[in-house]
């Protein structure tokens, strides 16, 4: 969790040393994850972020220079995220008929590319996040968004990712998240 350069000083090592290290540590932490792409069934919430960018200009959706990222996330268990380059229905269905099994209970909140859901073969159920975020103890997005503040908060200390590494970044704010507590991640 710490930065190269800090790392490198509790070494003795040059920055660049620990920064090629940590580039290879999060290299073979992307493959990991990517080979166990998990197939969620059961409750599944699903979230678009926006991560990066100026912060001038538009915000929220739309807005110019961000990378958008698509993450699933089983209830109790592990999250996914994908960078996607729109957040189009055209984009986002075939994602998730790839990676959640029918019949599964999907949470959203109100996009209107979750439109599609309405009449597919899992059970979609939308939170209006205009009115509130949670509508009872189930019906909520609490954990993916839970995630994006945990990632965001993560990279936000390495006060800006190259657009070739955010991959790595972001598979590694996976891995810290489907392996918490911290005494599983050095198993």
């Amino acid at each position: 969790g710490a930065t190269a350069r800090a790392a490198a000083d509790l070494v003795g090592v040059n920055r660049h040393t620990a920064t090629l290290y940590f580039s290879k540590l999060r290299e073979i932490i992307a493959w990991q994850v990517e080979a166990e792409t998990p197939f969620f069934s059961g409750e599944i919430e699903l979230d678009e972020s926006y991560f990066g960018g100026q912060r001038k200009g538009k915000r929220g959706r739309g807005a110019a220079g961000k990378t958008i990222v698509f993450g699933l996330l089983k209830r109790g268990s592990k999250v996914y995220t994908l960078i996607v380059p729109d957040t189009k229905k055209s984009t986002l269905e075939p994602i998730i008929r790839q990676s959640v099994k029918p019949d599964s209970l999907v949470y959203t909140d109100g996009y209107k590319s979750y439109d599609v859901l309405d009449v597919s073969e899992f059970h979609h159920y939308r939170i209006n996040h205009s009115e509130r975020f949670v509508e009872g103890k189930i019906n909520h997005i609490n954990g993916i968004e839970n995630f994006w503040n945990q990632a965001k908060r993560h990279m936000r200390r390495f006060n800006g990712i190259p657009k070739d590494q955010f991959n790595l970044f972001l598979k590694e704010c996976e891995w810290r998240f489907n392996y918490r507590p911290t005494q599983n991640l050095y198993k």
